[in-house]
């Protein structure tokens, strides 16, 4: 299954986060944090929103920093999705 996002929203997958700290020490899941980094898999065609014309600048395979808490998730072919607006996506990874 494919995913088309519209308008000004953008699929991305988050980048798990390492389970251990730099001393050694394993995280419980409970205790890990929200991964903020995420690579984006599709880019909607911008356009007019909410009146306002919307350009993206994202690209599919660009690794972004996202809000923390943002989007909807969604499961698709049994892969953990999210789906974001442009303006959730604070900064491009480089």
């Amino acid at each position: 299954m494919t995913i088309k996002p519209l308008a000004d929203r953008v699929v991305v997958k988050l980048i798990e986060v390492e389970e251990t700290t730099n001393s050694g020490i394993i995280l419980a899941a409970s205790a890990q944090e929200k991964p903020q980094i995420a690579e984006v898999i599709a880019v909607g065609p911008g356009g007019l929103v909410d009146g306002k014309e919307v350009t993206m600048y994202v690209h599919v395979g660009d690794r972004v920093i996202t809000s923390k808490y943002s989007g909807t998730e969604v499961k698709v072919d049994k892969e953990e999705l999210t789906i974001v607006r442009q303006s959730d996506i604070l900064a491009i990874v480089e």
